[in-house]
């Protein structure tokens, strides 16, 4: 809460009208209501700034007042303000609130509200204010008990014993979400007001006698006040009906100005009150002043001169005019006592003369609460010093009876001293030496004693009388033979002392006894420093001695032993060779134990250095830019294969071909439940017959329960199940898929040369089978090189303007796309979108609608609900007569708001998980920027980004968040359905997050919403960020660590499963294009189509035999076996061979092989030497075992995994004979630059080195395939049951439209494949359409032409052929009647389209289509809508 003191009348009240406006009675009555709940708190922040001063703290916020107040602390500590003798401290229950603080109210707070209730009834305040303690503990009723604190506070003042609070109405700011809280709490009481401004009257009312001449004499001096005579004003003050006391005709015209003063703000006041106060409710004494703030004001002005002249006596310093002016009546000072009237003056004097100092002004005069202070202090003073006295009395007398009984009770209680029982003795005895050594000083001496008060102010006391004075007595001479307090006060802490110090020290003796020891030890120590310094001062002497004596000593002694070795030379030298011998054995045995001993530490140590050594070797294999041969030779082990490499490369190939056939089982399931989708769709709208639907039904549940089966039942082992002639044409088909599928640029040029319905179906077919659906790194990088590689394609030969890659929909784009949301993809965009768009379908309060016209009839049909009449507003409007209905904007901005919060968190969303993104939609995204910027270099980065955001939010994400339950990111059960609600609500997020992508404002029809458009543009700079981290993705070649030697160094050859339909179809538009996509006379391409020959049919492909030419199913047979999958081993044709140097990444593969056969058995320090040093035996053998080892293994080898027959002939060749043929091979690799003899063909080895590092890559990437493929695996299950559950669904279904119609039919007995149902099928075979296209132009649907004016349309002819199947059409385009090209449309792409908001579409690649209104036409023309 703020507040801001403003001078009165600068500003209108709260709520104040203060112009013209002219309010309803409803918008009056709420501003009344405003109205008194501001003056309320006004009043309470009254209450609480007199309340401060009276209690000199701080009390909390006017908000919070009321609560502060209910545990009666500030009201009890308020209490003992003005009536301090009936409450004290100790009567306050929890006077620090800590209790409150802690845990709350509890029922003793209520003791406090009683005691501040009795305290104003001593005093005599009316019990009319009193409020109930209940209406302050349960706050039934507080603004009563602001009412009484008001009545209290002018009470107060007029008895001169506190101030007069302020008006503060008009003059304080609170905010609007304060007064409306305080609105409310009150109309919570359900009680009528306190009127503030009649408690004068009410007071002088309740205290009057005679209230008609108390108010005829209260009228009478404010007319005196008003007039501004002093001689007046002081003749009706002095009115006894006026019962006003102490008034001084002296100070008329201080009364005068003071009153007048008082009036004028009065009045001031009452007029910011009047402005909303009928003239009914208004109070006389609402500009006049009352008797009770005319006593106050009085007793102001007399309080102001009382205090001038007790400071004037003081000034004299005499103390009989200092306590005259201290007992005046006017001063109102409390506890004056004649008899200390020498201390007041004293005490009162040195107050005046330190505040002086203080402010350095000697004109400062004490104020009545630093008199009253001094007088209290006096007071105490002399208490103090009366108890002392009589303490320091009974002491020397108990000493002079030679009593020590009561000494230590009077120590207690006279002198406030801590005495020990124990020393009571110590204590008497000493306090007596100490007096007989006084007594008889002075035989004159009288029975007064003298203390000093504050070390300042003499006090005298006579022992006898026992009474007590600050004056000294005439002619009397002070006591001295007795002791003093102070003197008594030493004595006794000086024995306490001496008593705790003997303790401390019999409690510590140890200690002591360390003290005393260190103190010895210091003096020892000394003493030997004073020694040591005498020794080194006389060093040179003291060594002139030593060596003197040792000298004469070792002569003596030499000359000795020399005798006796001269004597026993023999003896000597055998006595050293014994103990030489047994010294070495000592020192040997205990080598050897110690090695015993520590055999583990050893064997420890000895590993850890070898491991080092290895791991530095690994890290040089690894780091250096040249990795020397020695180093190579200790790891080329790890290019061998083990049995847990086969292993886990045939489970790699089995999981793989299972996830593609799942793929391929799902997505034929999928195209088969759209189709039946369709079928129930037009049955209910009788487009087509039962029997068409139950037929339907048969095959999809057929092959629901076997289509793994019939999948590969003839070929599960790919080429080996056929017959040798057989195999060698899919021999051949391997060659040919292998060259497609690591070459790009066919299938990228094959692609644009079919008809756009055609690229497609191959797309999702033939090329992602080619790939298995990208299921390993390989595959994955494959397929990415193709996008690209078509995608640029596309763009250089498609696209003439940046804006085609978003009004059109491009191939590649709607294939990757495609591809992302599949099997792939799909995973990662559940994970991104299901948590968030779960939350949103979750919120039952969520309601979205964003329609003005939707929001308005919702708003009407509410009305009606509510009123159950109809309603006199229109029902349809436009948007614009929508929006002027309040409702129906504050509505819609409700909707907005609630519409951010859930973008918002969608957003996070999204742009939390950019790493959950698929890379190959980012490396897409990538590659679709820089190619359009490379075409189009003028344009800016924000259309490119534009772009981006749209492939990955409209195309990729978009979808997904608009119809979750289509694309699984959340689970639905079979026939179950998204509410529209929830569909609106995703639908209204969609919206909005379209717009921000692409930085797209609400203009024209969406007007309304325009108030999100600076949203929108901050939300844009967020998704142009994203997209820019989006497009910041490496290589494929460095995400996946693929190179041109990949393929020749894995273990197992590319397998892919495609069926035998396939084949055929790709063969076939490989020659029908081959001059297309193959330009070259030498193509690789051209020579593989050479040797396959025309394309096979299914049965010549088969072989004879296959099928029984007699079958009457025959047709039905074959087209079956031709969907029959088949594994294929892509190989590469043109594998280098023994003798031929065609393949030089052959030759140095083969020539890698030769020489880590031979670095593993023969050791040296450059490949050159170990190439000219002939082999020993032991290498020959060792060699040898090594050989046979592969053999071994290569038996057990799975065919798909062998090498080339060529690499397993030069394994087995012996070591000197692979050095022969090494050697060949390098010259030939010299020759051709990729090694050099001058640097000991480093190349090579650096080559192998790598070789090493990317098997030890490919095993992880091979276990965390291995992971990936059985989650794959998994989801794909999943999504299966989905599908099953489906059919069991449609099952339900068509078995109930069954029985209906078996019922209904019942008594016409005709059955389901009768002869009027025959009749009803065939009324669904229509005629073609025939439009010109300058017909199909005035109706829209042909938009324009590439190449072709407008004039020229009635040339061009469309024919529009329904297809056998439901919503295929064939689509025919004449120019002057010659049949120019044809196109297959399906309806379901075209209303996928419009769901996606495609509104434009090419045909032909050169027609562009309205969507919209082709659907539009198509539903007129054949299905009657």
């Amino acid at each position: 809460m703020h507040h801001e003191e403003l001078a009165p009348l600068q500003r209108p009240r709260y709520g104040s009208i203060v112009d013209d406006e002219r309010l309803s009675a409803e918008e009056m009555d709420e501003r009344r209501r405003q109205n008194i709940a501001y003056e309320y708190l006004c009043h309470l922040e009254e209450a609480k700034r007199w309340m401060e001063v009276c209690l000199e703290e701080e009390l909390p916020p006017t908000t919070e007042l009321e609560e502060g107040l209910r545990n009666g602390v500030y009201l009890a500590k308020l209490a003992k303000f003005f009536a301090p003798n009936v409450v004290s401290d100790k009567k306050i229950y929890d006077v620090e609130q800590a209790r409150y603080k802690r845990s709350g109210l509890h029922f003793r707070h209520t003791d406090n509200t009683v005691q501040w209730l009795r305290a104003m009834e001593s005093i005599g305040l009316p019990k009319i204010f009193y409020p109930e303690t209940t209406d302050v503990y349960d706050r039934k009723n507080i603004p009563r008990m602001i009412y009484c604190i008001h009545a209290l506070s002018l009470y107060l003042f007029k008895l001169g014993l506190a101030p007069q609070i302020q008006d503060l109405l008009g003059k304080v700011d609170f905010t609007e979400e304060e007064i409306s809280n305080m609105r409310k709490e009150l109309e919570k009481y359900g009680i009528q007001m306190p009127s503030f401004s009649k408690i004068g009257g009410i007071l002088a009312s309740e205290l009057s006698v005679d209230e008609a001449a108390l108010h005829a004499a209260v009228i009478a001096i404010n007319e005196a006040i008003e007039k501004g005579i002093a001689e007046q004003t002081i003749a009706t003050l002095r009115n006894p009906n006026a019962m006003l006391l102490n008034v001084d005709e002296e100070l008329a015209q201080d009364y005068q100005n003071e009153l007048f003063d008082a009036k004028r703000r009065k009045e001031s006041n009452a007029r910011l009150k009047n402005g909303t106060i009928s003239e009914e409710e208004r109070d006389v004494y609402e500009e006049l002043l009352t008797q009770a703030e005319i006593q106050g004001n009085i007793n102001k002005i007399n309080r102001i001169i009382a205090i001038g002249q007790i400071n004037e006596a003081i000034d004299q310093g005499n103390p009989e005019k200092t306590l005259e002016t201290l007992l005046l009546p006017t001063a109102k000072l409390q506890d004056v006592r004649p008899v200390n009237a020498r201390h007041y003056q004293d005490v009162l004097h040195h107050a005046k003369a330190q505040k002086c100092q203080e402010s350095q002004d000697e004109s400062a005069l004490l104020w009545l609460d630093e008199i009253q202070k001094g007088i209290s202090d006096a007071n105490n003073n002399i208490k103090e010093a009366a108890i002392v006295a009589v303490g320091t009395s009974l002491i020397n007398k108990s000493l002079e009876n030679g009593d020590s009984q009561p000494i230590l009770m009077i120590l207690q209680s006279k002198f406030g001293l801590r005495v020990i029982p124990e020393c009571a003795e110590s204590y008497f005895r000493n306090l007596s030496e100490a007096k007989n050594m006084k007594t008889g000083e002075d035989s004159n001496e009288s029975p007064w004693i003298k203390l000093l008060m504050k070390n300042m102010y003499d006090y005298y006391y006579n022992v006898e009388t026992e009474e007590g004075t600050c004056v000294a007595p005439e002619g009397v001479v002070p006591k001295n033979s007795w002791l003093t307090g102070e003197e008594i006060q030493s004595i006794v802490g000086q024995v306490t002392a001496d008593y705790n110090r003997e303790q401390l020290w019999l409690a510590n003796e140890n200690l002591i006894v360390q003290l005393q020891a260190r103190a010895r030890g210091f003096l020892v120590r000394k003493n030997y420093q004073q020694r040591k310094a005498y020794l080194q001062n006389q060093e040179p002497s003291a060594i002139k001695i030593q060596a003197f004596w040792k000298g004469f000593k070792q002569r003596k002694s030499y000359v000795d032993r020399l005798k006796v070795l001269q004597g026993n030379v023999a003896a000597i030298v055998k006595i050293q060779s014994l103990v030489k011998m047994w010294l070495a054995k000592r020192a040997y045995r205990k080598r050897l134990q110690y090695f015993k001993d520590h055999n583990d530490e050893i064997v420890k140590i000895q590993a850890f250095l070898r491991a080092n050594k290895a791991r530095e070797d690994y890290r040089t294999l690894i780091g250096a830019e040249n990795p020397p041969l020695t180093v190579l030779r200790k790891f080329a082990y790890l290019l061998d294969q083990s049995d847990l490499d086969f292993q886990e490369e045939l489970e790699v190939t089995r999981l793989r071909e299972e996830v593609v056939t799942k793929i391929r089982s799902n997505q034929q399931l999928e195209k088969d439940l759209n189709l039946m989708d369709i079928k129930i769709g037009l049955l209910v709208k009788n487009r087509i017959t039962l029997q068409d639907v139950v037929l339907h039904s048969k095959k999809l549940n057929k092959k629901s329960k076997s289509q793994l089966e019939e999948m590969v039942m003839v070929d599960k082992q790919g080429i080996k199940g056929l017959s040798k002639e057989r195999r060698k044409k899919l021999e051949a088909y391997q060659h040919l898929f292998y060259l497609l599928q690591t070459n790009p640029t066919y299938l990228a040029k094959l692609i644009f040369q079919m008809p756009q319905n055609k690229s497609t179906k191959f797309m999702d077919t033939v090329i992602f089978t080619l790939y298995n659906y990208a299921s390993n790194q390989r595959e994955e990088y494959l397929l990415l090189k193709l996008f690209k590689t078509a995608l640029e394609e596309e763009i250089n030969s498609k696209v003439d303007q940046i804006q085609d890659i978003v009004t059109g929909n491009p191939t590649v784009i709607k294939m990757v796309v495609s591809f992302n949301r599949g099997a792939r993809g799909q995973n990662t965009l559940r994970q991104l979108l299901a948590p968030v768009v779960k939350e949103i379908m979750e919120d039952k309060s969520l309601v979205i609608n964003t329609s003005p016209v939707d929001v308005y009839k919702a708003w009407v049909n509410q009305l009606e609900m509510q009123t159950g009449e109809a309603s006199k507003l229109p029902y349809d409007v436009t948007t614009e007569q929508a929006l002027t209905h309040t409702e129906v904007v504050n509505k819609l901005e409700s909707s907005i708001q609630s519409l951010r919060a859930v973008t918002d968190k969608v957003l996070v969303s999204i742009f939390s998980s950019l790493n959950m993104m698929p890379y190959g939609m980012r490396y897409i995204a990538k590659v679709l920027k820089s190619s359009l910027h490379e075409k189009f270099p003028d344009a800016t980065e924000d259309e490119l980004l534009k772009i981006v955001g749209n492939l990955l939010y409209y195309r990729y994400m978009n979808p997904a968040i608009v119809a979750p339950d289509g694309f699984d990111i959340i689970d639905m059960t079979a026939g179950g359905q998204i509410h529209p609600d929830q569909r609106r609500n995703l639908g209204c997020v969609s919206k909005v997050l379209q717009h921000a992508a692409s930085n797209k404002l609400f203009e024209g029809e969406s007007e309304h919403l325009s108030s999100m458009n600076t949203y929108l543009s901050q939300t844009y700079q967020k998704f142009r960020n994203f997209f820019q981290a989006a497009c910041d993705v490496p290589e494929p070649e460095e995400k996946f660590n693929i190179d041109e030697y990949s393929d020749m160094v894995t273990l197992s050859k590319p397998v892919i499963y495609i069926s035998i339909e396939e084949i055929i179809n790709t063969h076939s538009l490989l020659l029908e294009h081959q001059d297309a996509i193959a330009t070259e006379t030498n193509d690789l391409l051209n020579e593989l189509l050479e040797g396959l020959g025309p394309v096979p049919d299914v049965e010549s492909f088969l072989g004879e035999g296959a099928v029984d030419p007699n079958d009457p199913n025959r047709e039905s047979t074959l087209n079956q076996l031709a969907k029959t999958e088949i594994s294929l081993s892509l190989t590469s044709k043109y594998e280098l061979r023994e003798g031929e140097g065609q393949d030089l990444k052959s030759l140095m593969i083969k020539t890698k092989r030769l020489i880590v056969d031979v670095i593993r058995t023969q050791p040296g320090d450059t490949l050159l030497e170990i190439l000219e040093t002939p082999a020993t035996a032991q290498q020959e053998s060792e060699h040898l075992k090594l050989v046979e080892k592969r053999a071994i293994l290569d038996s057990k080898t799975p065919e798909k995994m062998k090498h080339s027959q060529s690499i397993f002939e030069d394994g087995q060749l012996p070591i000197e004979q692979k050095k022969r043929k090494i050697q060949r091979n390098l010259r030939q690799l010299e020759q051709a630059g990729l090694v050099s003899s001058a640097t000991n063909y480093q190349e090579i080895i650096n080559e192998i080195a790598k070789d090493i590092r990317n098997q030890r890559r490919y095993r992880h990437h091979r276990k965390a395939e291995l992971v990936k493929l059985q989650q794959t695996l998994n989801a794909l299950n999943s999504k299966t049951a989905f599908y099953e559950e489906q059919i069991n669904y449609y099952n339900t279904y068509i078995k109930t439209c069954l029985d209906n119609l078996t019922r209904k039919n019942s008594r016409r007995s005709i059955k389901l494949d009768g002869k009027e149902e025959v009749r009803g099928s065939k009324k669904l075979k229509q005629a073609s359409l025939k439009y010109t296209a300058a017909r199909l132009h005035e109706k829209g649907v042909i938009l324009e032409i590439e190449d072709l004016q407008t004039n020229q349309f009635k040339n061009v002819m469309f024919d529009i052929t329904p297809g056998e199947e439901v919503g295929d059409f064939e689509i025919k385009a004449k120019f002057l009647g010659v049949e120019m090209e044809k196109v297959q449309l399906h309806f379901q792409d075209l209303l996928q389209m419009q769901y996606e908001g495609v509104a434009v579409m090419k045909m032909f690649d050169k027609a562009k289509v309205n969507v919209n209104l082709l659907i539009f036409l198509l539903n007129k023309k054949f299905y009657g809508k």
